[in-house]
């Protein structure tokens, strides 16, 4: 089950919808749906994350906690708000496609892949973009 939480005033249009695609992600991966908790954030918030469980000091648009067992996909992932609409605006595109980019992003993450290496980053924005165009054709 795939549950929405805020620690910000932004609350997701259309959940049961982004519920079902992420669902849908996750079953195209060959990978079972568990217990999922999308937490939408600010900077502030992720940042203390990010440097309390990675020692990074820098902001990011995703956490991903990872509590998968053997194929059941489930975790904890956070998105800060704050920087996916400076990343809209960065790279020029609408608000809810960069949410749902890195929404999937961390469905990716949970199903295995990484972006560590550029190889690896060229994977993942493939993965996305592929999800993506089934989202955003419907």
């Amino acid at each position: 089950m795939i549950n929405f939480d805020s620690q910000t005033d932004f609350d997701l249009k259309n959940e049961p919808d982004h519920a079902a695609w992420l669902s849908s992600v996750i079953k195209s991966e060959k990978h079972k749906e568990g217990e999922l908790t999308i937490v939408f954030c600010n900077d502030t918030f992720l940042h203390a994350l990010n440097f309390k469980f990675l020692g990074h000091d820098y902001f990011t648009d995703i956490l991903t906690f990872n509590y998968n067992v053997g194929s059941e996909i489930n975790g904890d992932i956070c998105i800060s708000i704050d920087r996916v609409k400076e990343n809209a605006l960065k790279y020029e595109i609408s608000f809810e496609r960069e949410l749902a980019r890195v929404l999937v992003h961390g469905i990716l993450h949970l199903c295995g892949y990484n972006d560590l290496t550029q190889d690896q980053k060229t994977d993942m924005r493939t993965k996305e973009n592929f999800y993506l165009s089934s989202l955003f054709s419907q």
